[in-house]
């Protein structure tokens, strides 16, 4: 490990974790109008979409995408599609008048809130090409597997602190008071940011 920069590593990856983007904005908004139970259910999908992309990149795998370009067309297009759906739906939703619906989580729509997270993780491009970028310049060559391990094992429970507090934090009772008297409001703003998302993903091309 004396060859590899953990804090700065961690810097980075905390960096990417913690700015606003579409998995925060999904977790914060899901925590908000669904509860605790189905913010942490969908956090812990983006966690793990996370985890996967690191295992990939720390073993050559987001080398080989990058390398391989039709392959990150392929996650970026689905990527692109994915926000796309997610920014019909908060439009959708933001057109209803009412009051919001809030039913109590069950195990089917825990389930449904994990894979959503996960799927929001899995077909994010800049997650490829982060992680890619991360192990690339943060890890020597040689760098034997146990080292590997540890900063997969370190950025993991980062990234999982991380999206959880968002979850816990938004899903407060304050919060939830916020987001049921200016919900158009916020569904209208997560519509822009995914269908913003999604245009800036479709429309982006590797150098």
């Amino acid at each position: 490990m004396e060859n590899v920069n953990l804090l700065l590593i961690l810097g980075a990856a905390l960096l990417a974790g913690a700015s606003p983007g579409p998995a925060t904005l999904t977790i914060a908004g899901t925590a908000m109008q669904r509860g605790r139970a189905a913010g942490l259910a969908l956090a812990a999908g983006v966690s793990s979409g996370s985890l996967i992309w690191s295992v990939s990149a720390a073993f050559g795998l987001g080398a080989v995408m990058l390398a391989n370009a039709w392959m990150f067309e392929v996650v970026r297009y689905f990527g692109a599609a994915y926000l796309m759906y997610l920014a019909i739906r908060s439009a959708r939703s933001a057109l209803r008048s009412g009051a919001p619906e809030l039913r109590p989580s069950s195990a089917a729509s825990l389930r449904a809130a994990y894979t959503k997270g996960l799927a929001l993780h899995l077909t994010n491009p800049k997650a490829i090409l982060f992680f890619g970028s991360l192990y690339a310049i943060g890890i020597p060559p040689g760098t034997e597997p146990s080292a590997l391990l540890v900063v997969i094992a370190a950025i993991a429970v980062q990234s999982t602190l991380i999206f959880h507090g968002y979850a816990i934090l938004f899903s407060s009772a304050a919060a939830s008071r916020i987001y049921i008297r200016l919900r158009r409001g916020f569904e209208a703003l997560f519509a822009a940011a995914f269908g913003a998302a999604s245009w800036q993903i479709f429309a982006a091309r590797l150098s």
